[in-house]
């Protein structure tokens, strides 16, 4: 039943993806509604001489500050976040800065930084530095990458100093400490020439959860019980900051940067006892991690000739040492068991490029070479207890390895109006890289790939756009892969592969973006990726398992973003966001040979947010709810499940204005859902002979937050 299920939903995917920009370009549908806002004002600004607008007659929608007044903001993310029917793309980890990954421009330029991204810089912005905010088409930009809907944010500097601050300390009912750390302080600056922010955060974590877990032989009888507890104690402590300067003669300087150091707890305690086992014990495990890392990036961009040239750096370090012990003890004082792994862990990425952009053929023409020098460096030991309970040296071969990549790679983007309701971009490049690993299961190896893409954004109607993609992508491999590890948690273990190769594939994308006039917007996106050497778990020669390549696989389904406004129905105040997304995927298990789901992939996501303003009053209220459900992670001997009962949902009150500052106070969980996690484990995978099976089910209570904001 499941597998013709999944068959029938993998059909009806592949047939909407053309029918969701027919269905939406019919006329009779879009003339319905008014455009939220007026795209040809924008075009009007632009000619007034206001900085980092997109091109004329490329704007969607305009938003002006205050648009956004009723919700308080404190910085121009706080402002992004309420674009209706629009969800920040942070990126993914994008292979270089080649291929844009995220779909928010500041001032008509991207963020020159990766982990310090979009959100990042967007958070350090004050309020009183945002001009407007503006969806523009992503194909008209001379950015590679980018199609569909992208957020531009036009900033202009307040001339003084201006800051923000924010403090969430959280609380839960069971079995957690308190969160007491999270929060913020920015502030920005500069002048007629220049920006600059500075932020200081710690995004703190503090979760657990508790309950029952029973494991069940190959047979289906109980043979053990096991009451649990677990802690995930977390604090990334960051220091991030930008520097803009554009020069009398037009010249831009832009620098970012971010300093890092991330610690991490983790602790279950497992009290054991069951009929399968002759005496009680008590099994403890716990994870620790101590990183700290960086990231620089700049770029500077001077007229050559008749076109200008962009020169781009980025440079990217972290070290991250771990340790994971786990210590089983025994009622009757017999010797302990257990393990302990250690890991060190230096990894790197350094990126130069180069971006010509001309007028050539009624159009823009963007010549740019990148060259990429990435490394992973790990030192791992693994020490097993004897039959004394003393902790032995076990050789794990290839868990202390290097691995290098060097990378370059060229491409020419051309984009142009076909028509002025039209845009058209077209990329064509290829890439070179080298791979090597070191020690005695290493080699090196060469690969040509080529990639590019085309894309068409049509402004089909005032209210209405459609976009259209194809891109030949070569994906990022995790060097983590390549490295032989242990999980002592999950009693896992991966060898060494020499072997991987980055992933390839075809990508397609049509995208709708509907105007509802002051009703709200919609949005919807439809995928289809045609993967070769995808990366998942394979048979290694020699024995064992690890990520490996498999020939091929599909991901595909539809997402989507809706806001609804209640003013003009009379209702005032009220404002519903719906999203949602429906994918799936296809690949052939490479020891059964059946069809299943990628690993470990999220199937099914819903989430709907609802908020209500009190018109002449400070207060507001609302909450959330949400939904997922997950693909099985597949390894050859075990088959796991993490997910979750029905449902998480919060609520909250809010007062904007006490003492000048925003206070809100949420209480979540209010579902009283459980964290579910089942796994097999089998002596004969391809036979179905099963060893055991465990499933746990742990609640963590409710979770009260109280977040303060405020300028200055």
């Amino acid at each position: 039943m499941k597998k013709a299920c999944h068959k029938m939903f993998r059909a009806q995917a592949k047939a909407l993806l053309p029918l969701l920009g027919l269905g939406l370009s019919t006329p009779l549908w879009a003339e319905n509604f008014a455009a939220f806002s007026d795209p040809d004002s924008a075009a009007e600004d632009n000619e007034e001489g206001q900085t980092g607008t997109a091109a004329a007659g490329t704007t969607r929608s305009t938003f002006a500050p205050d648009d956004f007044a009723r919700f308080a903001p404190r910085s121009a993310l706080d402002m992004a976040r309420q674009v209706p029917g629009f969800s920040i793309r942070a990126g993914d980890g994008a292979r270089g800065l080649g291929q844009a990954d995220t779909n928010v421009l500041i001032n008509g330029r991207r963020i020159s930084g990766k982990s310090n991204g979009p959100v990042e810089a967007l958070q350090r912005i004050p309020v009183e530095d945002v001009v407007r905010l503006e969806l523009v088409d992503g194909a008209s930009l001379d950015i590679g990458g980018l199609s569909g809907q992208v957020l531009n944010v036009v900033t202009s500097s307040s001339g003084r100093i201006a800051g923000q601050f924010r403090l969430a300390p959280q609380f839960r009912s069971k079995g957690t400490p308190g969160q007491f750390l999270d929060g913020s302080v920015a502030i920005a600056g500069g002048g007629a020439k220049t920006d600059w922010t500075l932020a200081l955060e710690n995004d703190s974590n503090r979760r657990g959860d508790q309950g029952i877990e029973r494991v069940f032989d190959g047979a289906g009888a109980l043979i053990d019980i096991r009451d649990e507890k677990a802690n995930f104690n977390s604090d990334r402590v960051g220091l991030s900051g930008s520097f803009t300067r554009i020069a009398d003669n037009g010249n831009v300087l832009n620098l970012t940067g971010q300093v890092q150091g991330f610690i991490f707890r983790e602790t279950e305690l497992s009290q054991q006892a069951g009929p399968g086992f002759a005496v009680d014990r008590v099994r403890t495990f716990r994870n620790r991690e101590d990183e700290f890392n960086f990231e620089l990036g700049a770029d500077y961009q001077f007229a050559v000739g008749p076109g200008q040239l962009k020169l781009i750096g980025y440079h990217r370090y972290e070290d991250s040492p771990f340790v994971s012990l786990v210590l089983t003890e025994f009622a009757d004082d017999s010797a302990p068991q257990g393990s302990a792994f250690t890991r060190d862990a230096d990894e790197g990425e350094t990126i130069l490029r180069s971006e010509y952009n001309i007028a050539a053929a009624g159009g823009n023409l963007v010549a740019a070479v990148e060259g990429v020098r990435n490394f992973l460096d790990i030192a791992s030991a693994l020490e097993v207890r004897d039959g004394a309970g003393v902790l032995r040296p076990v050789v794990l071969p290839g868990a202390s390895a290097r691995v290098d990549e060097d990378r370059a790679d060229a491409g020419l983007t051309y984009s142009r109006p076909l028509l002025p309701s039209l845009q058209l971009q077209l990329s064509a490049g290829g890439e070179y890289s080298r791979i090597s690993q070191s020690g005695p299961l290493g080699q090196t190896r060469s690969f040509w790939r080529p990639k590019g893409f085309a894309a068409l954004d049509w402004k089909a109607s005032p209210a209405l756009n459609l976009a259209g993609r194809v891109e030949r992508v070569v994906g990022q491999l995790n060097f983590f892969d390549f490295i032989a590890t242990v999980d002592l948690n999950q009693e896992r273990e991966d060898v060494t592969n020499a072997d991987l190769v980055p992933p390839q594939s075809w990508n397609y994308e049509i995208e709708a973006s509907l105007r509802l006039g002051a009703l709200g917007n919609v949005n919807l996106l439809g995928f289809y990726e045609d993967i070769t050497d995808i990366v998942d778990q394979i048979p290694i020669a020699g024995g064992g398992q690890a990520p490996g390549n498999l020939p091929s696989a599909q991901r595909y389904g539809i997402t989507g973003d809706f806001t609804l406004l209640s003013d003009p129905i009379g209702w005032k105040g009220t404002r519903l966001d719906l999203s949602f997304a429906l994918r799936d995927s296809d690949v052939i298990d490479p020891l059964i040979g059946n069809r299943r789901r990628l690993s470990s992939t999220v199937i099914t996501e819903f989430r709907t947010d609802i908020r209500h303003d009190f018109g002449g009053t400070a207060w507001a209220m609302g909450g959330n709810a949400t939904w997922q459900d997950n693909a099985p992670s597949v390894r050859l001997d075990e088959i796991s499940l993490r997910t979750e009962t029905f449902g998480f949902a919060s609520m909250f009150v809010e007062n904007k204005d006490v003492a000048g500052m925003t206070m809100r106070a949420s209480a979540a969980n209010l579902l009283d859902r459980r964290n579910l996690f089942e796994r097999t484990i089998f002596t004969d995978r391809a036979a179905g002979e099963i060893a055991f099976t465990e499933r746990r089910s742990r609640d963590f209570g409710m979770i009260f937050t109280l977040a303060v904001e405020g300028s200055f």
